[in-house]
Order: structure tokens, then sequence, then C-alpha cells
């Protein structure tokens, strides 16, 4: 009966939507409801005398007799009282009808306390009773029912107005998370989910209901299933989903064009904030095909805790990452390390607000000047380093080696040498893949600096009984990170496409900044000295395959909406990246997301002298000359769609 009176009052709404706008009536004065409430007891009383005339066959009068006067007077004077007119009508709860109930009984038991005192003295009846009692229940429930469908005429206009807006929703789960999000989103107001329905993976829930809602058991491809219930997305709030899973699921609905959304943990929900703003679009970082990273905290925390800690690079995107983990371990202080003035302000101003008992300092500084560096190792004597201030975009560094060779050869150089001269315990190096069979200059560059690391720390060991470890880390392509392709495309889908890729066959591997970093750290901590780790990296990525599920992300259609352009392989870049070259080979940790790579160590006294003489090169701007001298350290260093592969005949 219920449901039968919203849908009519909702078809009368929609017919009336152009003449009304509810949404521009006001709050109506108090004195407004008081004067309705009046007029709805007058009611209640005249429907009363109607009843009482029939049941006894008297004639009904419409006049109203002194006693009546006074029973409405009274009535009104605790409305007043109970301030019964002072709730918004149409944001009437369950407190407004106990006041009227406490309002009608009142005026009851003052009615018969005048009429018992009357009867006493005069011994003359005032009033009948029974007629009282019809009285008191038929305003009541006039007063309730009064605002019940006040209520129901807003909340039934407003939803049908906002109807288009809305987003007809399946939730994934039927574990009290799933209950809870769905609970939540139905009873905030306005929508902006509809939710239809639960979908349980298994079958031991089938035609069965949640808060009056089906629960729908997956018979078939999943995204088929939001098409029959007519489903425009799907909100995952299942907390037990596998990572495996939650990829399968959002790669079938993307392939429909249907949007996915996750949901937060009922713990995590943070107070004060709409629910409806905490539902995220599932974005690319979710559909990598990787398991969550399980660090070893107790061993990282040991490494870090009450310890002096620099970050060079540490407004970058990978120093910074690293900057807010170090941050959480407590260390005795964090010195962040950087020349870029803007991004390190962004940083400290977010370190001060997210660590406010943090000890830490930002301090602008080129690593590439000796003196000035050694004056921080000088003041603050770090016990770990981490070093992730490098160059790193492929193209620029093709136009300028003599860059690279300053900031990833020259500027790794002097960090290790001032980490080993000021004792620090530990100097993990942040490299990449692009060091292996580099075919370009950034990747050669970051080869060198990989090959002076390793050869020093064979010469402290040897030769200067140093207990310094240093540690080399290398990984691929890190989503988010600056100058990386997801937010080249996530920018050009902004502008309204294409997307543009350099070859259809191009194959990168991928994770995201906050794993790599996590992994960098570990690392670190497990590392003795002289190791270079490798992450494993999942499966790799096809460019253009992730070209088209950022376009289905941003709810569009691959190469119909939004194309995709290709425009040649850039200087330097080549179709696969590597994480181990032909002589390497690979041992396990017991962390099976890090390996050792076990690769040969140059001797250090030669290992200087190239480098000293390639540096010399760098200040002459010279860039055959500095990339030949480049592949002739780094042997294997072939180039690819370069200016600089004619220097490969010669060597």
């Amino acid at each position: 009966m219920y449901k039968k009176f919203k849908q009519a009052l909702f078809l009368v709404l929609e017919s009336s939507k152009k003449r009304l706008n509810f949404k521009n009536i006001g709050y109506l004065p108090r004195w407004v409801i008081l004067a309705f409430d009046s007029l709805i007891i007058v009611i209640s009383l005249l429907a009363t005398k109607i009843i009482v005339s029939k049941i006894s066959n008297q004639i009904f009068e419409f006049n109203f007799t002194t006693t009546e006067l006074v029973i409405i007077s009274v009535n009104i004077i605790f409305f007043i009282l109970y301030r019964t007119y002072a709730g918004l009508i149409r944001h009437s709860t369950f407190l407004d009808a106990v006041r009227f109930l406490v309002a009608t009984i009142s005026t009851v038991i003052v009615i018969l306390v005048v009429y018992y005192i009357y009867y006493l003295y005069k011994s003359a009846e005032i009033i009948f009773i029974p007629s009282l009692l019809i009285y008191s229940v038929i305003s009541f429930c006039g007063l309730f029912l009064f605002r019940v469908v006040v209520k129901q005429v807003f909340e039934v206009y407003i939803s049908s107005s906002q109807k288009e807006g809305e987003i007809n929703v399946l939730v994934f789960g039927t574990d009290d998370n799933a209950i809870g999000i769905a609970s939540a989103l139905k009873s905030k107001k306005p929508h902006r989910y509809n939710v239809l329905g639960f979908i349980d993976k298994g079958d031991k829930n089938k035609s069965k209901q949640i808060l009056g809602l089906p629960i729908i058991n997956i018979e078939r491809n999943i995204a088929v299933t939001l098409r029959i219930y007519k489903a425009q997305a799907l909100i995952l709030a299942d907390k037990e989903i596998t990572k495996r899973e939650t990829v399968a699921i959002i790669d079938k609905c993307l392939d429909y064009n249907l949007k996915v959304y996750r949901a937060p943990l009922l713990s995590d929900i943070e107070e004060n904030k709409n629910i409806t703003s905490q539902i995220e679009k599932i974005q690319i970082e979710d559909i990598l095909e990787r398991d969550p990273i399980q660090l070893d905290n107790k061993l990282v925390a040991k490494e870090i805790f009450n310890k002096c800690v620099f970050v060079t690079g540490g407004a970058g995107s990978i120093g910074s990452e690293i900057v807010r983990q170090v941050a959480g371990y407590k260390p005795k202080i964090l010195i962040i390390i950087d020349q870029a003035e803007s991004p390190l302000y962004d940083i400290q101003l977010e370190i001060k607000n997210n660590f406010p008992k943090l000890n830490f300092k930002a301090v602008i500084n080129d690593i590439r000047d000796f003196n000035k560096t050694e004056m921080l190792f000088q003041q603050n004597n770090p016990d770990v380093v981490f070093h992730a201030a490098a160059y790193k975009h492929v193209p620029l560094m093709e136009s300028y080696p003599y860059e690279a060779i300053f900031a990833n050869v020259l500027g790794s150089k002097n960090i290790a040498d001032l980490s080993l001269k000021y004792d620090a315990a530990k100097f993990v190096m942040v490299s990449t893949d692009k060091a292996v069979n580099p075919s370009n200059v950034m990747g050669a560059s970051k080869r060198i600096a990989e090959i002076y690391v390793q050869a020093l720390q064979e010469y402290t060991k040897k030769d200067l009984k140093k207990n310094t470890g240093f540690v080399t880390t290398r990984f691929g392509n890190v989503l988010g990170s600056n100058g990386s392709v997801v937010p080249l495309f996530k920018k050009q889908i902004e502008k309204g496409g294409p997307l543009t890729i350099t070859h259809p066959d191009i194959i990168r591997y991928f994770m995201t900044i906050s794993e790599a970093c996590q992994l960098v750290i570990e690392a670190g901590a497990m590392g003795n000295g002289g190791e270079v780790f490798i992450f494993d990296m999942g499966e790799a990525v096809k460019i253009i395959d992730l070209a088209k599920k950022i376009i289905r992300l941003a709810g569009y259609t691959p190469n119909k909406d939004m194309h995709i352009k290709v425009i040649g392989l850039r200087p330097g870049e080549k179709l696969y990246e590597e994480l181990l070259n032909d002589k390497s080979s690979t041992l396990p940790t017991y962390n099976e997301k890090i390996m050792i790579v076990k690769v040969e160590t140059d001797d250090y006294n030669k290992v200087c002298k190239d480098i000293s003489e390639l540096i010399d090169l760098a200040y002459t701007q010279d860039k055959e000359n500095i990339v030949s001298k480049m592949k002739e350290i780094v042997p294997e260093f072939v180039s690819m769609n370069s200016d600089f592969q004619k220097l490969d005949k010669k060597i």
C-alpha cells in the first residue's frame, strides 16, 4: 500500500514538475506551522462531533460549544509549551511524533481534571468522555499524518528531480562491510547511487534478500549481470576480494564500458564526511596484476627508527614517497635534499602537517656541488642515505648527455663518497631497469653510477676496512611518477585526445610509486653491501593496452570517443625493457618480491680513472666524445633511434 502511494505521488509530481519547484520553497515561519496544526485539531474536533452524532443518533451541529473551544485552546497552549511547531515539517522525525503524543496526552489529562472539578462542584457533566478520547486519537493521527505526507512529498519530489544524476549500481559482496556501505548509500539524501542489489560470488544466499534488495549470484559474465539488472556501475565492497578477482572483474566491466567503484572499509570511513565522496573510482593502479606487498616492518624499523636519514631528490616523485614512508618509522632526524624549490616546499608542508612531531629539515642543495653537500654530512652525520636524485627523462638526456653525467654520475659519486667518509651505515641508490643493456644516455649514466657504487663497496671492504654498506635497487616504470606515461595519458584525455604512443608493440613493466618505495626501503634494510636488488615487476604491460584501459576508465570508448595515435619511437627508446643482462643471474631473498642480481665488479682504480675522464669530457659539452667514453665504460651500451648510433660502429 505504501509503495503504491509513493508511486502515485511520484507520477503526480512528475506531471507537475514544470509548474512546481519545491526547491524554491523556503522554510515556513513557525506561526504558520502552528496555524496549520491548529486547523488540524479544529478539523479533528469536527470529525469527532460527526462520529459521536452518528453513534448517538444526535443532530450534528457545526458550531463549537464553550467546552470545545476550551479543548482547542488547551491543545494549542501545549503545542506552544512543547514547541511542536519548532521542527521543520519536511525533516520530521520520530521526536516530533513524541512531542505531539505528549501534547495530546497532556491536553486529555488537563480536560479530565477540569471535568472532575466541575463535576464535584456543580454535579454536572461538561463533556462526553468518549468524545474526548476519540478527539485525542483523531487529532494525534491527523498531526502525525500531515507531517508524514509533507515529508514524503518533498522526498519523492527531490528524488524524482535528481533521477537524472543518480547512478544505478550493484554492490559486490554480501559481508558486513558490503551491507554497511549499501545501507549508508541508501540512507544518504540526496542519493547519488541507487543500490539495486548485491552480488554474491558464492551460491549460499540464492533467492535471499538484504535491506529489501535481491542477492544475485554470478552465473554468467559479471558485465552481463549488470546489464540484465540495468545497472550502470559496480561498487566493490567485499573486504575479502582478492587482487586477482578485482582485476578480472574490472577488465570485464571495462570491456562493456561499465563503471567500477571501490568502497572503503567501514573502519576506514572518515567521520563527518559524505559517504558518497568516499566511494572512489577505480584507478589504473588498481588493475595492475600484482599481489599486495608484505613488508618486514620490524627489519625496516630497526634500520630507520631513531636514526639520521638523508633522502636526496626528496622532492621528486620517488624521493618524496620514500620521505613519506621513512617518516612513518620515526627517524631521529630526516633530511630532505633537493634543488627544486617549489616541490621541496610542498613536501615540507606535507610532512609538517602529517608528522607534526617529526624532527626534519628540507634543504635546498645541488648534489653536484661536493663542498656544499659535504657541509650537510658534517653537520648531521647520517646513518642511512637514500639516493634518489637523478635526471631520468630519456629524450632530454639524449640531447644533453653532459647533464646526465653531472647529475647521475658525478652526483651519485659525491653522495657515495661522502657516505663513506662520514661513516654512514647504509647507502641505498635508486637505479632503473634502463641501466640494463642500456640503449640511451640516461640508462648508461645510471649504469655507470651502479658500476662505481659496486666497485667502491669492494674497495671499502678490502682496503679501507670500513663498514658502510652500498646497496643498489633497480626497478622499472613507476605509475604516476613525474614524466611517466599515465599522467601524460590523463592530460591528453582532459584535452579530448588523442592519446599518443610511440609504437604499437612497445612493452613496459609497471609498479606503483608506493610499491617501488616500499621495496627500496626493505631492500636497503636487508642489504649488507654490494648487492644489486631487482624487484618482481609483475606482468609486462603493452602500452597500447594500457592506453585503452585508461580511456575506458575515463568513460570513453577507445578509437571511437577517444583515438590512439602512434608517433614513433623516441631517441634512445627500445621496445622491451630488461631487468637482467645476458651475463647476470639472480639469487632469491626471504621476500619473494625482491631478488639479488649477481653482477661482475670492476676494479675500483680503473673505474675512478674512467669516471674522472668522463666528467672532464662533460665539462667540454662535446656530446660525441662524452657518449663514446660512456660506451667504452659500458660496452653493452648500444644506442637505439638516436644520433649516437653511428658511434657504435667505431667501438
